[in-house]
């Protein structure tokens, strides 16, 4: 594991968003970015995707390797002449719901407004300028990659255009059951928060 929940709490409360601590499945749907790749375009699932929730009291973290921004065929091929879509780091309350990705499998669909930066120059370099940023529902979903079991993909490629993707099969299989669990417990509407690696590394040398 690279975090862990008590230091990820501290990470999102200190950016003044919702921690979810009331009753069980009531679930913190985390996306870190690594802070590391300087924007560079890697095409790789070097992000993190992080569910911290409580069930009878005692909190319970899982993570899994994914990529919060988009691979390069989609950075090189953009869809929109406004370029190609990169989620602005933030929480987005209540912004997603257990729904069909592209009308084939249930993944976490997009809902409600979000931000998202957009970057049209193909230069290998995500740019994130505040002036290029679009508000709206861009089918910014949480979805997979592979569907075979037991298998991983390596490369993001084709697999997002903005979405947040989960790079092994199994790892979004137990993803998905949290998610049922919690809209049976709750309701069918999760808040999405996305932070940068870096924000957590402030929070470790404070709390050192």
């Amino acid at each position: 594991m690279k975090y862990n929940n008590s230091i990820l709490e501290q990470t999102v409360k200190g950016k003044g968003y919702k921690w979810f601590s009331n009753g069980d499945y009531n679930l913190n749907i985390v996306g870190i970015r690594n802070s590391n790749t300087k924007n560079e375009v890697t095409n790789a699932f070097d992000d993190t995707l992080t569910v911290s929730y409580k069930v009878g009291g005692k909190w319970k973290y899982h993570e899994f390797d994914c990529t919060t921004d988009p691979g390069t065929h989609w950075v090189e091929n953009i869809l929109k002449e406004s370029g190609v879509a990169i989620l602005k780091p933030g929480q987005y309350r209540g912004s997603h719901k257990i729904g069909l990705h592209q009308g084939k499998y249930e993944a976490l669909r997009q809902m409600k407004p979000v931000h998202v930066y957009r970057d049209k120059n193909k230069d290998g370099v995500y740019d994130k300028n505040e002036d290029s940023i679009e508000i709206g529902l861009f089918g910014i979903n949480i979805h997979r990659a592979t569907k075979h079991a037991g298998k991983k993909s390596k490369q993001i490629d084709k697999w997002s255009a903005g979405c947040q993707v989960i790079a092994a099969a199994d790892d979004f299989k137990q993803f998905m059951e949290l998610a049922d669990t919690a809209k049976n417990a709750w309701s069918n509407s999760f808040t999405y928060t996305l932070i940068e690696s870096k924000d957590i590394k402030v929070n470790k040398k404070k709390s050192a």
